[in-house]
C-alpha cells in the first residue's frame, strides 16, 4: 500500500479572500525620518494656523477682548513693553531660572548616579525623595520667606524646589537602564567599582541624562511666576502676576509668549548641544 505523496506546499497555500496583500517596498510612517526642510515647513504652518484659529475665536467667537485680546492686541502690547521694561524682566527673569537650575543640577545629578547604582543609598534617599516630590512646591513659599527672607536667594529656592527632587529620581532611572552586560564586562575585566561607575554607567547613561535636564530646565521655566509672586520688583513673572490684578490680559499673554519663546530657545540649543556631545548614541539609534 502506498501512500500519497505530500501534496502541501508554500506554492499551494492560498490566501482568505480580502487579505491584504504585503506591501512590497513600502516605507512604514512610524518613526519615519523627515528633512528638515520638511519639519520647519509644518511646524510653521501649524504655528501659523494656530494664529488663524485664534485670531478668528476673537474676532466672531463673542469672547470679550478683555478677556482673550486678539493677536494684533498683543503685538501692539508687544511693541510697547519691548520699549519700556521688556529687556530689564527678561534678564531678571533669565538669571533666576539659570541660577535655581544650575544649583538643581549640580546637586542632582551626583546625588541620582549614586542612588542609581548602590543600593543602600538608594534605600536611604529614594523614599524621602519620593515624598517631597510630590508636595505642592507653592506650599514651600511661606516656609522659604521665613527661612531666608525675600531676596533672590528666595526665588531660586523656589525653583530648586521644584526641579531637584523630581530631577534626582529621573536621573536615578537613567542610570539603572545601563544595560547590565556593560557593567559585567568591566567587572569581568577587573576594574574597580569606581573605574565601571566612571568609565561604564557615567558614559553610558549620559545621553539620557542630558535628555532629563532637558526635560526638567522647561520644568524650572513653569515655576518662574511662583518665585517671582513675593516681593519682586522685575521679573516675566512678576509682570504678569502684575497684569493679572489690573486685568490687562494683553500683557500676560505677552509674558507667556516670550517665556514660551525662551523656553523654546533653549530647549533647542541643548539638542543641538547633545547631538554634538552624544554622537555616538545617535549613531547606535540608527
Amino acid at each position: 500500500m502506498t501512500m500519497a505523496p505530500n501534496t502541501f506546499t508554500p506554492d499551494r497555500v492560498t490566501k482568505p479572500a480580502g487579505a491584504p496583500r504585503p506591501g512590497r517596498g513600502r516605507r512604514p510612517y512610524l518613526y519615519r525620518d523627515v528633512s528638515t526642510a520638511t519639519y520647519a515647513t509644518v511646524a510653521i504652518c501649524a504655528l501659523v494656523a494656530f494664529g488663524a484659529i485664534w485670531w478668528l475665536y476673537a474676532k466672531f467667537g463673542g469672547m470679550n477682548p478683555l478677556f482673550l485680546p486678539s493677536p494684533g492686541q498683543v503685538a501692539r502690547r508687544f511693541v510697547e513693553y519691548s520699549t519700556t521694561d521688556l529687556l530689564a524682566d527678561t534678564t531678571a527673569s533669565f538669571n533666576r531660572v539659570t541660577i535655581g537650575f544650575i544649583l538643581s543640577t549640580v546637586m542632582a545629578v551626583p546625588l541620582g548616579i549614586v542612588i542609581g547604582t548602590v543600593r543602600p543609598a538608594q534605600a536611604a534617599i529614594e523614599p524621602a525623595m519620593g515624598f517631597i516630590r510630590y508636595m505642592p512646591a507653592v506650599a514651600f513659599v511661606p516656609l522659604t520667606i521665613i527661612w531666608i527672607g525675600v531676596g533672590e536667594e528666595q526665588k531660586w529656592l523656589v525653583i530648586w524646589i521644584g526641579t531637584f527632587f523630581t530631577q534626582v529620581l529621573m536621573i536615578m532611572d537613567n542610570v539603572k537602564r545601563v544595560q547590565r552586560e556593560l557593567i559585567d564586562v568591566g567587572f569581568t575585566l577587573g576594574l574597580s567599582d569606581l573605574a565601571v561607575l566612571l568609565r561604564i554607567v557615567v558614559p553610558a547613561s549620559s545621553p539620557a541624562i542630558w535628555d532629563t535636564l532637558r526635560i526638567t530646565l522647561g520644568w524650572a521655566w513653569t515655576w518662574l511666576v511662583l518665585a517671582e509672586v513675593v516681593a519682586a520688583d522685575d521679573g516675566l513673572g512678576h509682570r504678569i502676576t502684575l497684569a493679572q490684578r489690573y486685568l490687562q490680559t494683553d500683557t500676560i499673554f505677552v509674558g507667556l509668549i516670550v517665556i514660551g519663546l525662551i523656553g523654546l530657545a533653549m530647549d533647542l540649543v541643548m539638542k543641538v548641544l547633545g547631538r554634538r556631545l552624544f554622537r555616538w548614541a545617535e549613531r547606535g539609534n540608527s
